[in-house]
């Protein structure tokens, strides 16, 4: 067994044009400021990293360890969900995904998928310079309007929509392996890959690559009533990264998982600051310790009531608590009276 690392905290959520959050030393020093050991990044955001360049240069790269190292931490990995949701989008998302991709590509769905693609193979090469073996993404989606069977789907429609899906990401999966990092979907709701079921049909469509693997956020398996715990005893061996984000499900007479167009507040699935909502962390740890995860246990806050700054506050405390140091010795050894193939033997009654 390992002993998990962290903890890191995911800075997507904090960044900001005000100081101490607008530049990467500054957000780094914060951060280490409350206890967290790695910061984990997210590449779309020009005031931590310019993502071309920390793929095309080793110098600049070892230039972003350094600042975050000058803070006393690690980065835990790159991200680039907002990238990756561009892979894969279906038309009737277009507008509310253009967003995210350069002013320049907007209403050009064509030249905003290829830009994604570039900015994942960018991701690998960044990746390998700042010497990481994990990257954090999402699948994006071409099925996922059809989730809910009404109309019935067309047979044959899921098998279509995953092949297309998986010769999408292939290139990409490549370029990682090529890079030797492993690509973690954030499975999540709204991306094709949202629970184990659909993770398992991608997969099989990329022909089993071994790297696409998964990142692990119990939060959105709340939100799904999906067995958070046995998820992590299925697909152990295929996590690579872990996102701790609390949840909680509270369905009433009105409403239920779908939410009924209700903002976050009034939703009965809603993400809470880490120890306010309903995921049981002990049991989560506990899991992924037993099964040697070796990756890092990185806060991702997102909560529709606490401040953002007093969930990492908190943040930072609740994971080290939770983070199991592994013995390196049985409880039950002043018990043992020593052993040798002989004595073995006779026990057995041989």
């Amino acid at each position: 067994m390992r002993t998990i690392k962290g903890p890191g905290i995911f800075l997507a959520q904090f960044l900001d044009d005000k100081a101490p959050f607008n530049s990467l030393e500054s957000i780094c020093k914060w951060s280490a400021g409350l206890g967290f050991k790695g910061v984990q990044i997210p590449t779309w955001d020009s005031r931590v990293i310019d993502l071309q360049k920390a793929a095309e240069s080793k110098t600049y790269a070892d230039e972003i360890k350094g600042i975050v190292q000058a803070a006393g931490m690690e980065i835990t990995e790159l991200s680039t969900h907002l990238q990756g949701q561009l892979v894969a989008v279906h038309p009737a998302y277009n507008e509310l995904f253009d967003g995210f991709a350069p002013e320049a590509l907007r209403g050009n769905p064509k030249a905003r998928t290829e830009w994604a693609v570039n900015q994942l193979k960018y991701a690998a090469k960044a990746s390998r310079n700042l010497g990481l073996d994990a990257h954090a993404t999402f699948s994006g989606a071409l099925l996922w309007h059809t989730v809910y069977p009404w109309p019935q789907r067309p047979a044959g429609l899921v098998e279509t929509g995953f092949k297309e899906l998986a010769n999408r990401w292939l290139p990409i999966l490549n370029e990682m392996d090529a890079n030797g990092v492993d690509l973690c979907y954030e499975v999540h709701p709204g991306e094709d890959l949202h629970d184990g079921a659909s993770y398992e049909q991608f997969l099989a469509a990329t022909g089993n690559h071994q790297r696409a693997c998964l990142l692990y956020d119990p939060s959105h398996f709340v939100l799904q009533c999906l067995d958070y715990l046995s998820y992590i005893d299925i697909y152990h061996e295929k996590i690579k990264m872990f996102h701790v984000k609390d949840a909680e499900f509270n369905p009433t007479g009105r409403s239920g998982v779908y939410g009924g167009y209700q903002g976050w507040i009034d939703r009965p699935g809603r993400f809470r600051s880490l120890g306010d909502g309903q995921v049981d962390f002990k049991a989560v740890f506990s899991k992924l310790t037993q099964y040697n995860y070796s990756g890092w246990a990185v806060m991702e806050w997102e909560c529709c009531m606490k401040h953002p700054e007093d969930g990492a506050r908190e943040g930072a405390p609740f994971i080290k608590d939770h983070i199991i140091r592994v013995t390196e010795k049985a409880f039950d050894d002043f018990a043992g009276t020593g052993a040798d193939e002989h004595l073995n033997r006779r026990v057995l009654g041989l």
